[in-house]
């Protein structure tokens, strides 16, 4: 497994990602064609740092760091494809990610959040080395249902 930067190239397999029922609202506008797709890569330039997760030569998921801040926080993201769930790779590229937002950014600590509801992502967060540390009870709203969250963090000295 890598990461590497987003590539034009790669608007197949987001735009393929995005077809996907659950990631339908992973993004603030819909991805509906390979344009939608190069503007949302194009997109976290202005917003972060996000890497194309690659798996045998195949584009398999996003890992991100955004809103970092003057305390050197950052805020974690990551999605796979269908077909690489249920494989570990989601926790694999937040840890690459979490490694490279310490030692190359510099970053001292990086939050990540996830419904309640949805204990895959929790899983990925724990085995990416990302601690629990509380409900954040009606944060995120979807389809006019408002969902908790919980918050993880990994700290560069864990």
């Amino acid at each position: 497994m890598r990461l590497r930067g987003w590539t034009s190239g790669d608007a197949a397999a987001v735009l393929e990602a995005f077809r996907a029922e659950d990631m339908r609202t992973q993004s603030a506008e819909p991805i509906a064609t390979e344009d939608d797709a190069v503007r949302w890569m194009e997109s976290w330039a202005a917003r972060g740092h996000a890497f194309a997760v690659v798996l045998d030569d195949e584009v398999v998921g996003n890992v991100a760091v955004t809103r970092i801040d003057g305390h050197g926080n950052g805020w974690v993201s990551y999605w796979t494809t269908a077909r690489a769930r249920g494989r570990g790779v989601a926790a694999r590229a937040a840890n690459l990610l979490a490694e490279w937002a310490f030692e190359e950014r510099g970053l001292y600590r990086l939050e990540l959040g996830h419904r309640v509801n949805n204990p895959a992502s929790c899983r990925v967060a724990v085995k990416a080395g990302f601690l629990p540390e509380g409900v954040e009870r009606g944060k995120l709203v979807y389809d006019g249902v408002r969902h908790d969250v919980e918050r993880h963090a990994r700290l560069a000295t864990d």
